[in-house]
């Protein structure tokens, strides 16, 4: 008898444990990515327009993103920022970064330190490659990026518009200040 409370009790404590995991877990469907991506025309530099903000560039601002093509067929990531404040010191960390299925042309892979890889998902994109919406399944990580370190109230507006029929919060989207360099 005791046992069978025992066990009633456990099933019912785990029971309420998913329950309450349920209510605070979010889970959402894959991003949406861009059906096309020329990988050519993404080459080159972004600005960081915004971001959600995380620990690796919570102090950095003016950030920016360097894409090259490597002899390997991969793209070399240099992504760097300013410390602090625009007129701050800049620091850089390298990446490689690949399309592991043709299939989807948005879904790329990106390694930084010779780590495991992360999701580098662009679902949003411009006719004209002038600015993209990098992000991640989970909604945890957001990039607007642009060739500019500006762009226009329009541009922006349009950006968030995707990014919230995507599942984004712009409650936590970060203005990043920029300038050129």
């Amino acid at each position: 008898m005791k046992r069978k409370g025992l066990l009633s009790l456990g099933a019912m404590l785990a029971m309420l444990v998913m329950l309450s995991s349920c209510a605070t877990t979010r889970e959402y469907p894959p991003l949406d990515t861009v059906d096309s991506l020329d990988l050519d025309r993404y080459l080159g530099s972004w600005y960081e327009i915004a971001r959600y903000q995380h620990r690796f560039e919570k102090n950095l601002v003016g950030a920016k993103a360097d894409y090259s093509l490597r002899d390997d067929g991969r793209i070399q990531v240099v992504n760097s920022g300013i410390k602090g404040d625009l007129e701050g010191k800049v620091t850089s960390v390298k990446a490689i970064a690949w399309r592991p299925d043709e299939h989807f042309p948005g879904r790329l892979k990106v390694r930084f330190f010779g780590l495991f890889p992360s999701d580098y998902l662009v679902f949003g994109l411009d006719e004209e490659y002038q600015w993209a919406l990098v992000g991640s399944d989970d909604r945890d990580f957001l990039w607007f990026l642009s060739r500019t370190p500006e762009v226009s109230d329009d541009t922006l507006d349009t950006m968030k518009a995707i990014a919230v029929a995507q599942g984004y919060d712009m409650e936590q989207l970060f203005l990043v200040p920029q300038k050129e360099r």
